[in-house]
């Protein structure tokens, strides 16, 4: 069953008009018209309340989410990119930041620099801030770059955990690899990942919640040098 057509399924069954829902969800009766029509989708927030007011896992929402905008979730185009580019990057990740890794020489002004070399390839992460936070991460092959993703984001509340965040981005994989999986949950802490684009061109969101209160976000954004 489509997105739009689960729905309106599950509204239906609620006995709820759009307007209803629009209330509840604090939106307007025109963006549920619209996500039941297909012309727009919820983002992330809207996802994670629509799941927990129908009771609905939001694994199956967003596999139907995917199924109609496309998300690049467990089909993800690489292969207008060489593989061993992709398993390089991942192996690069697991090493550095989510790795612990040690950094190197800061290559800005109080920026934080992270750097792995194997063969022809290099990767580096080099990013400023800590709460509130912005960089880059890079590969070459030969010294010429040829993929890049820019990330911001910030901490929202002190139960934010970097340990748990390190162990999520551990688990970066060649089928999304960007961040962390679509869905991670240990204890009490739950993350999700929304990926909108392919390896060669995309954008993303990921988010923590603790407790169901979130406590972290970052926005990601790349693709492949030309």
């Amino acid at each position: 069953m489509s997105f739009k057509e689960q729905l309106q399924t599950l509204r239906k069954s609620r006995g709820l008009s759009q307007e209803k829902l629009a209330e509840i969800m604090g939106i307007s009766r025109q963006a549920v018209a619209k996500w039941e029509v297909g012309q727009s989708y919820p983002d992330i927030a809207k996802l994670i309340a629509l799941s927990e007011f129908f009771n609905v896992s939001i694994d199956k929402l967003v596999n139907d989410y995917e199924e109609n905008c496309h998300l690049s979730i467990e089909s993800n185009k690489v292969n207008n990119i060489n593989d061993d580019a992709i398993d390089f990057l991942l192996r690069a990740k697991k090493t550095t930041y989510a790795g612990n890794g040690s950094e190197v020489k800061a290559s800005r002004p109080n920026s934080h620099d992270l750097e792995y070399v194997e063969g022809d390839f290099k990767y580096i992460d080099t990013y400023l801030g800590g709460k509130q936070f912005s960089g880059e991460e890079a590969i070459w092959n030969k010294n010429i770059p040829i993929w890049s993703m820019n990330y911001s984001g910030r901490v929202l509340d002190e139960a934010f955990s970097g340990k748990f965040l390190k162990e999520v981005l551990s688990l970066v994989s060649k089928e999304n690899p960007y961040r962390g999986p679509i869905m991670y949950e240990k204890g009490q802490y739950q993350y999700h990942c929304i990926i909108n684009g392919e390896f060669e061109w995309f954008q993303g969101y990921e988010e923590i919640y603790f407790n169901y209160n979130k406590v972290y976000e970052c926005f990601f954004h790349g693709g492949k040098i030309k």
